[in-house]
């Protein structure tokens, strides 16, 4: 079975009953497990595929989360689309808890995943100045803003964790201009791009992170209370957009690997994982 459309996001999805499930299926990959199973099903009628990021339960830290098996799995499964959607910090005071943002840039501060598919027996360079899919980010702006939120593009900044910034950090982060800050988006969205996938990030604003004086400090407690309460909002954007990815892809993501390969071909061949062939290299080993 081929299913286009994945989503990638927290067990509450699940939970809020918009996507109707049909099966749940273990995968296994050469990067080791998924987060957990994948949940095939549907919303409005088409066809999706769904994996909670941190594990049923939210039991998996974003460090340890295996990024590379999760797009992978997902790939396989004939994924095209991607939509990621993720809690995140505002760094910005007009950016307000319980707003969306449609992510259009990225700034990458994390240092522990593993961020690319090709390590051993293959080297690719990605072009990616522009990390998120235009032409979904663009659709999933104007669903948004036809569900009546307050919505914005911005720029993610993705930190490590699990700890939450110092104020010295996110004061710094403010000098360069950033919108919202989290945890995870950067090696999803690179990992994507490198499994030529369309992917957009939508992101739900929890928090003013720590700069903001006079502000109780990010806390998860309130992170879990403003998510509670943009639940219905989530749900709804989800069940709108997901009728809406029917273009046909004529952007860079679908095809980032053409140029992007630099090792013999015959090498790859010889030393590269069957799978990893198959599921990611096949146009390029035409």
């Amino acid at each position: 079975m081929s299913v286009k459309i994945g989503i990638i996001g927290g067990s509450g999805l699940c939970k809020m009953g918009i996507i109707d499930v049909t099966e749940e299926i273990d995968a296994e990959t050469p990067f080791g497990k998924p987060s957990d199973k994948l949940t095939l099903g549907t919303i409005e009628g088409v066809d999706v595929v769904f994996l909670p990021r941190h594990g049923k339960g939210h039991s998996i830290a974003p460090h340890k989360v295996n990024y590379r098996a999760n797009v992978f799995a997902l790939k396989e499964f004939g994924v095209e689309y991607l939509v990621s959607t993720a809690a995140v910090g505002s760094l910005k005071k007009e950016l307000k808890p319980c707003d969306f943002v449609i992510a259009d840039q990225l700034i990458d501060r994390s240092f522990k995943r593993s961020t690319t598919f090709f390590e051993d027996g293959i080297v690719a360079h990605i072009s990616f100045a522009d990390p998120f899919c235009k032409t979904l980010s663009d659709i999933a702006f104007t669903v948004s803003k036809d569900e009546g939120v307050d919505v914005h593009r911005g720029t993610y900044i993705c930190i490590e964790g699990p700890q939450f910034s110092t104020r010295a950090e996110s004061k710094l982060y403010r000098s360069w201009n950033v919108d919202v800050i989290g945890m995870t988006l950067a090696p999803e969205s690179k990992l994507a791009r490198e499994a030529e996938m369309c992917i957009c990030g939508i992101l739900t604003i929890t928090d003013y992170d720590c700069w903001y004086e006079g502000k109780g400090d990010v806390n998860v407690s309130s992170i879990v209370e403003n998510l509670q309460k943009n639940d219905t909002n989530t749900g709804n954007i989800i069940k709108r957009l997901i009728p809406k990815i029917r273009y046909k892809r004529t952007c860079e993501c679908h095809n980032a690997l053409e140029h992007s390969v630099i090792t013999d071909r015959e090498l790859i061949k010889k030393h590269t994982n069957p799978q990893v062939q198959k599921v990611l290299l096949k146009s390029v080993l035409k």
